[in-house]
């Protein structure tokens, strides 16, 4: 009985290892490139830190087209990866056809919805940190005017400029809120000197605080509101550190949390069809506040920042959903 039971015990290890070998994650990156210090590269430090604590090595692409993307994830499930991971609503329709071929193969996907059986998707409530950041600029801009500077013209981004208006408002109803996107394609994801020049204009406009929800492009917004003595606030990862005493803060959204967990789960056999929404009261969105930034929020605005958070929670603040109707009410 005593070998048996050893037996089985040492049967179960192997398993378990055979487990954790059988995991071969991959990433497929939106069209920013991996390094945005926004989005993408979010993605890839929670790849990082799977890969760190697990030993477990990973492949990702970084595509420059969207027909790029979807050959990508093609090829990754073709070769046996699971879970693959796809790091953008642009590989929406590309992750329908793609799951649909691979059933037995696990996919992730962020900032869209797929509903198969197969794919797990991952959306945010940006409306909500964009709310908390908007509150910020509102009580920080003297003026009474703060900007915004989005990338692609697409829902989702202008749901992150809708929240981001209704909690500058919140912080003062008169408060006059800029916005500009930089394109209609993807190449606006990747286009700092433009963000740059809208950001200019916003400024000369009077506007104090201007908020970038650009992918790479967005460092244009920070590193022009740095040049003209002006405040920015960064987004997807934190930003703060990029010109210290300027950031005033960053919607952070959890995407390096989503990839780590991607991994561990399909790792620790895990694994579930459906979709994910994470905001506030999740942990998936937030303003960040660090050494970088702690000079600019007085302690009027941080109460303020936990009031809100406390109140959307509780569901006694409600922050309008741009996506719900494609309307905002400010």
């Amino acid at each position: 009985m005593k070998k048996t039971l050893l037996s089985l015990m040492a049967l179960a290890a192997m398993a378990g290892t055979a487990l954790a070998a059988d995991v071969k994650p991959a990433v497929v990156y939106g069209t920013g490139g991996k390094f945005d210090k926004s989005f993408n590269e979010a993605a890839y430090n929670g790849a990082e830190k799977f890969k760190k604590e697990t030993g477990i090595d990973y492949r990702d692409f970084e595509p420059t087209s969207d027909t790029q993307g979807e050959q990508a994830l093609r090829n990754f499930a073709s070769r046996g990866y699971n879970p693959v991971v796809a790091v953008s609503f642009a590989w929406t329709s590309a992750l329908e056809k793609v799951a649909g071929e691979f059933p037995d193969t696990k996919f992730y996907i962020i900032d869209s919805v797929v509903d198969l059986k197969n794919v797990h998707s991952i959306v945010y409530k940006e409306e909500e940190g964009s709310y908390l950041v908007g509150l910020l600029a509102g009580m920080k801009a003297k003026s009474g005017k703060v900007g915004f500077v989005g990338g692609m013209d697409i829902p989702l981004i202008r749901k992150f400029a809708c929240g981001y208006a209704q909690g500058a408002k919140a912080a003062n109803a008169k408060t006059e809120v800029f916005q500009n996107m930089i394109g209609t394609t993807g190449a606006a994801w990747n286009d700092p000197v433009r963000a740059g020049e809208l950001t200019k204009n916003q400024i000369d406009q009077g506007a104090e605080v201007i908020y970038a929800a650009a992918g790479a492009s967005g460092l244009g917004v920070l590193q022009t509101a740095a040049d003209n003595k002006k405040f920015s606030i960064g987004v997807d990862s934190n930003q703060n550190y990029l010109h210290p005493g300027s950031v005033l803060t960053s919607m952070v959204k959890g995407v390096d949390l989503a990839v780590y967990n991607a991994f561990s789960d399909v790792k620790n056999d895990k694994f579930a069809a459906g979709t994910q929404a994470l905001g506030i009261k999740e942990g998936g969105v937030s303003a960040a506040l660090d050494d970088s930034n702690k000079s600019l929020i007085t302690p009027e605005m941080l109460a303020a920042v936990e009031k809100a958070k406390a109140d959307i929670i509780a569901g006694t603040v409600k922050v309008h959903d741009y996506m719900s109707d494609n309307a905002c009410p400010m």
